[in-house]
C-alpha cells in the first residue's frame, strides 16, 4: 500500500461511525452523497427533502454533523441550520449558488460547491468535524 493510499485510509477511518445529516431535496444528488458518505463509513440520517422533515429527525437524536442543500423544495434551510448552531452541531452548505447567496450570519461556514468531488467531501467533513 503506497503512503497516499494508507493517509487516505486513515483519514476516512476517522469518519467511520460517524451520523451525518443530509438534507437535499433532489433525490439523485441525495443518493449520490449518500453513497459516497457510506463510502467514507458515515452513517447517513435521511436524506431529509424537506426544511421540516429535517428538524423531525433532529427532534429525535443529534448527528454529529450535517450536510445542507442551501434551497430545499423552494424554502432556504436556514431554520436546520440555526437548530444546528444553537445544538453544536458542526455543519456545511452543498450548494450550487457558491457562498455569495449565503446570508451573511453563515459566510463563515464551509460550502460544497456543486458539484463536488469526493476529495471535496471528505476533506470538508473532517475540517467541519475539526473545528467543534
Amino acid at each position: 500500500m503506497d503512503q497516499i493510499t494508507k493517509d487516505q485510509t486513515a483519514e476516512e477511518s476517522q469518519l467511520s461511525g460517524k451520523h451525518i445529516l443530509v438534507v437535499e431535496d433532489e433525490a439523485l444528488a441525495a443518493l449520490h452523497l449518500e453513497d459516497m458518505l457510506q463510502e467514507l463509513g458515515c452513517e447517513v440520517m435521511g436524506p431529509a427533502a424537506r426544511v421540516k422533515h429535517a428538524i423531525e429527525i433532529l427532534d429525535q437524536g443529534l448527528p454529529d454533523m450535517a450536510i445542507l442543500d442551501l434551497n430545499v423544495a423552494g424554502e432556504l434551510v436556514y431554520p436546520v441550520a440555526d437548530t444546528l448552531a444553537a445544538r453544536g452541531v458542526p455543519f456545511l452548505f452543498a450548494t450550487g449558488l457558491g457562498i455569495a447567496s449565503l446570508s451573511e450570519n453563515y459566510r463563515d461556514r464551509p460550502v460544497l460547491q456543486k458539484p463536488f468531488a469526493f476529495s471535496d467531501l471528505r476533506d470538508a467533513i473532517q475540517a467541519s468535524l475539526a473545528t467543534v
